[in-house]
């Protein structure tokens, strides 16, 4: 099976920079997007019926902002949009599919950038999810996370590592979640099979930031521990353009 996650910073623009073309060349099982910024009715037809897909868009309360869809070819058993917490639901950051096999979440974290409270409140829904995953996995489920962390864990993750020390993005404290994250039993899937790869799946628009490949990997598929047998790959294809983000994936035996 391989799932697909991308940040396309609008669903609608992307649209219109060829997504449906690269989802019926490529054809993943499953593809998870995050900050799809539409709602159902803004989107158009072509984008919601896609020969050999379902569709489901969980928009939240604000128009334009923020959001998380998937494409899916095989039904989940459950969707559940948002995580047990209500505080972290109304920007509609966390769409859940409960498989027989695994949890797949996609989540769009919150960016603390813009103060210090929306920075808590990242660092709050990092740890309502942890909590939330680490039950489901007490309960013997296998766990699929994957989206926008919004966070690079380690220098060799971002271009000018140095120069963004004190930016939220590459805080000691949310790369310091990220070693707990991977502590509590997660397995960071691209580092996991490319220990000592660089490769970036966001630039800014500004300063020919991707022409100059001046990136950061904020992107991620996390699976938890009793996965890993199942991980065949886990690539970030930084050649597919249409957001400032690119996909990235994973394979995995069913």
């Amino acid at each position: 099976m391989k799932i697909f996650s991308w940040n396309v910073n609008g669903l609608r623009a992307a649209t219109k920079k060829g997504l449906v073309d690269w989802i019926k060349e490529e054809q993943p099982d499953i593809l998870c997007i995050q900050e799809s910024r539409a709602n159902l009715d803004q989107l158009p037809k072509k984008a919601k019926e896609i020969e050999g897909y379902k569709f489901f868009i969980n928009s939240g309360d604000k128009k334009g902002y923020s959001g998380t869809a998937v494409y899916y070819k095989k039904d989940p058993k459950n969707i559940i949009m948002g995580l047990p917490d209500e505080r972290f639901n109304d920007e509609g950051r966390t769409t859940i599919f409960e498989y027989d096999d695994f949890v797949l979440f996609n989540i769009y974290f919150p960016n603390g950038q813009s103060s210090d409270e929306r920075l808590e409140f990242k660092m709050d829904f990092y740890d309502e999810f942890l909590r939330y995953s680490n039950e489901l996995v007490a309960k013997g489920k296998k766990v699929v996370a994957c989206g926008d962390y919004n966070t690079a864990h380690q220098p060799m993750d971002l271009k000018n590592d140095k120069a963004n020390a004190d930016r939220s993005g590459f805080l000691p404290i949310e790369r310091e979640w990220l070693d707990k994250y991977i502590d509590n039993g997660y397995i960071d899937t691209f580092r996991y099979l490319h220990p000592d790869e660089v490769k970036y799946s966001w630039w800014t628009y500004r300063f020919n930031a991707r022409k100059n490949n001046a990136g950061w990997r904020i992107d991620y598929f996390f699976i938890s521990e009793n996965m890993k047998d199942q991980l065949i790959s886990a690539e970030i294809h930084n050649d597919v353009f249409g957001s400032d983000h690119c996909p990235i994936s994973i394979e995995i035996k069913e």
